[in-house]
């Protein structure tokens, strides 16, 4: 078993180790940002560039302007014309989650190097039980956010009919503050039985009527174990999650708030660097949360005498290594061990005695005289 850690400081240790995962997954999502800003920067020139409301967004900013020229995209000249990939972006994005998560969770849990193709290969064999997972989140999350956003729809229109000004805005707020709470409990379990769906995976099947041993691919046996981590541990796990929310959502804020202060400057670049860096930032606190729950989920592991495990978990020692204190040669009672002393130890055998000179009779002897 794994000794107690504080989970804050060891997943952002598991996350440092594995820091190739997050980075990959950062790059595919670059890629697909710069080919959603390919599509959508063709449909602005194909609407602006003969245009003066044009001069309202190079000569500076104007939000209204580009929130009318986004409305009509779909109007005038551009009609549906580069707009496909916006179709499929959220699709691309899905399956890139599907691949890159369960393999970002595989080498966070084992001590697989956190290669592209670790990663990949994961994520196909664990494709379709994060499919499953997803569609009892939504599942979930629809009969218990569905009345709650009803219950918050009507409180704002009761607000706003019985109050104005800060008064009704701190009230409003309020309300959503309570939603965002819910969803942040949901979402916190959800994580934590996809943690311990790529750890039950690990493990193999007892073989049943002659087949052959597989890895477990129920999902359902992983709701279990992360109800009891996550019920056991909720006032550690979920106030350093919504630090980590709040973390990632504060440095988006303040590179887009400053960000929208270098609009309309001669050099781009400086504006697309720092608004990169808030996304990064926010990222990478969302694999940190992935790191905090990882390391739940190894000092609290799933629990069964037939599952037998196919990779080495990492920070728990294996039962079958020889140097496992199990294996440790023990005494016999009835040879109990010799207690310490500082006395020096006798020999068992006397020391031979010493002589001053050899004794003559040994060495010399007398020839006799021969008889007659």
């Amino acid at each position: 078993m794994l000794e107690r850690r504080n989970i804050f400081i060891h997943g952002l240790s598991i996350t440092l180790r594995r820091l190739p995962a997050f980075l990959w997954t950062y790059f595919f999502n670059l890629v697909l940002a710069f080919l959603f800003s390919i599509s959508l920067n063709f449909q602005f020139a194909r609407l602006l560039n003969h245009s003066l409301a044009a001069q309202r967004l190079t000569s500076g900013f104007d939000l209204g302007t580009i929130g009318e020229t986004y409305l009509h995209l779909r109007e005038g000249p551009v009609s549906d014309a580069g707009i496909g990939f916006g179709h499929t972006s959220i699709p691309l994005y899905l399956l890139i989650y599907f691949l890159l998560i369960p393999g970002t969770l595989f080498v966070y849990q084992t001590n697989a190097s956190a290669r592209l193709s670790t990663l990949l290969h994961q994520g196909l064999l664990h494709f379709w039980r994060f499919v499953r997972i997803t569609l009892i989140t939504l599942l979930v999350s629809a009969l218990i956010l569905g009345p709650l956003s009803v219950i918050q729809n009507r409180w704002a229109d009761h607000v706003d009919e019985h109050a104005v000004g800060f008064h009704a805005f701190l009230a409003i707020l309020a309300g959503n503050i309570v939603v965002f709470l819910v969803a942040s409990i949901l979402r916190l379990y959800f994580d934590l039985v996809e943690v311990y769906t790529v750890q039950l995976g690990q493990h193999l099947r007892p073989a049943v009527f002659g087949t052959q041993d597989k890895p477990d691919r129920r999902v359902r046996r992983a709701l279990g174990p992360a109800w009891r981590t996550f019920r056991a541990n909720f006032t550690q796990a979920w106030p350093i999650f919504l630090f980590l929310t709040l973390l990632g959502f504060a440095a988006v804020v303040l590179t887009a708030r400053t960000s929208m202060h270098m609009l309309a400057q001669p050099r781009v670049w400086p504006t697309f660097l720092l608004a990169q860096l808030g996304l990064f930032l926010m990222l990478f606190t969302r694999f940190w949360q992935r790191g905090v729950e990882t390391s739940l989920a190894l000092q609290n592991p799933i629990a069964s005498p037939s599952l037998q495990p196919i990779f080495p978990i990492a920070g728990v020692v294996d039962p079958t290594d020889p140097l496992h204190p199990k294996h440790r040669i023990q005494l016999a009672p009835d040879h109990p061990a010799r207690p310490a002393t500082n006395e020096p130890i006798s020999d068992p055998e006397p020391a031979p005695p010493s002589l001053d000179e050899p004794d003559p009779g040994v060495f010399h002897r007398e020839p006799t005289k021969p008889q007659h």
